[in-house]
């Protein structure tokens, strides 16, 4: 097993009518790496290539097979419900069984597929994905790492983009020190204790058919690279596209933390949240502004970079011997910074950053109050129509006389408050305004 970093260049390529299984874990630039091929499916036949799935991953297809669930401590199953694939229900497995046909149908064509969902599988599910793929002659496993330093922070931010309300430090304290070490975010070990994710997808495809690909912080082109020699494609044949999935600074991922806070307050349902925090202020706000270079980022204490530090070079020593493929500086996973953690920022958001929130939070649940009326003017106009084929020239006797009379005294019932009828419990006034000024106040303080 090489010990020193492993160039590009004697990445070896999968023989023809091989399945390239990339199963992440999640914030090793998997986004960007889904996005290249996904952007390449048109130039992908010319060199024999398939990229499975018709979307930028196959998560369906992947979970379907897998479950929404994964075994926890002591093989209880558990779920993650901080992430928004698997707030869902399990895929019917006639999605799994297209992508396997389409992977059967590339025959012997070089078959990418790319999804961080493989793994939260299990022992035995490894085992059948690589099974029904091909089996470890054709299958060609490849886990993309970053140290876990970087992943910390990353992933904390993920959480809170979908609901997380702990703090980065409190929910440090949790991933560390709270055994078993899964609450708030269960998926998180499960994910990125990375010797125990390679150990099990390597007896799964066998050592032979596993390359761990190590990443170069100082080379953003490098997996694109490593990837086109696995696939056969020729140098530069992959590029990034234009998709933005920038980290927040700590000022943003403090305002949207305190707006999960508040909308758990007030009882919002996940489908509320999903709209207006997530796909409303978080994403007009990434969308429209731009943070300075001088906008403090999420810091990790000195206390979590010390035992994050030793924990990686653990999982280093445990996969240098499985004896798996490994390309890149797999001691680069455990280098210790050269200066300690400086102590962390306070918490601020310029003007600018609030206002694109607050709109974006707005525009939000006017859709919703306008969907919410649609609904309801649907509701009467067909409440209407049964009462009045009641009372049609067809009905007689009693029932028609008092469906009639009800039709007559009955109001048209109002439509209900914007926050009861997503699951709120606020009146008629907006609940997000109150909410943001709410949290500016607590961010400056």
């Amino acid at each position: 097993m090489p010990t020193q970093p492993t160039p590009p260049s004697l990445v070896p390529t999968v023989p023809r009518g091989g399945r390239l299984l990339h199963i992440g874990p999640h914030k090793t630039g998997t986004t960007a790496l889904q996005g290249a091929f996904h952007s390449a499916r048109d130039r992908l036949p010319a060199y024999d290539v398939v990229y499975a799935g018709s979307k930028r991953q196959p998560v369906a297809a992947a979970l379907a097979k897998i479950g929404v669930e994964f075994p926890g401590p002591a093989g209880t199953p558990v779920r993650e419900e901080l992430d928004v694939f698997l707030q869902r229900d399990r895929p019917g497995m006639e999605r799994w069984r297209r992508l396997v046909q389409q992977v059967e149908q590339a025959a012997d064509r070089r078959t990418v597929i790319s999804t961080e969902y493989f793994s939260n599988a299990g022992d035995d599910a490894a085992r059948d994905v690589v099974a029904e793929l091909g089996g470890g002659g054709r299958v060609h496993v490849v886990v993309t790492l970053r140290p876990l330093l970087k992943i910390l922070p990353s992933q904390w931010q993920q959480y809170v983009r979908n609901g997380l309300r702990s703090s980065y430090e409190d929910w440090l304290e949790a991933m560390f020190h709270r055994e078993p070490c899964i609450e708030p975010t269960p998926s998180f070990w499960r994910r990125h204790r990375h010797d125990e994710l390679i150990a099990r997808w390597a007896a799964a495809a066998g050592p032979e058919n596993l390359t761990v690909l190590v990443q170069d912080e100082s080379d953003q082109q490098m997996q694109l690279r490593v990837f086109e020699e696995f696939a056969g494609l020729p140098a530069g044949f992959l590029v990034y596209d234009e998709r933005d999935n920038r980290s927040m600074t700590h000022g943003e991922a403090e305002l949207v933390r305190l707006l999960n806070v508040e909308s758990h307050r007030r009882g919002w349902s996940v489908e509320r949240h999903g709209k207006v925090v997530r796909a409303g202020a978080l994403r007009r706000m990434r969308d429209k502004y731009q943070p300075g270079r001088d906008e403090a980022r999420v810091t990790t204490p000195e206390w979590a970079v010390a035992e994050a530090t030793e924990l990686a070079e653990e999982m280093t020593a445990a996969i240098a011997a499985l004896g798996v493929n490994i390309v890149g500086d797999l001691a680069s996973l455990a280098k210790r910074p050269s200066a300690p953690a400086a102590p962390p920022a306070e918490a601020t958001i310029p003007a600018a950053a609030a206002a694109q929130a607050v709109i974006g939070a707005l525009l939000a649940q006017s859709s919703l109050d306008t969907r919410t009326a649609a609904e309801a003017a649907a509701h009467d106009s067909k409440a209407a129509a049964a009462a009045k084929d009641a009372t049609g020239p067809n009905s007689s006797g009693s029932g028609a006389s008092t469906a009639t009379g009800t039709a007559a005294t009955t109001p048209t019932p109002e439509p209900a408050p914007a926050d009861a009828s997503a699951g709120g419990r606020g009146g008629a006034t907006n609940p997000l305004r109150s909410a943001a000024r709410r949290g500016l106040r607590r961010i400056r303080r």
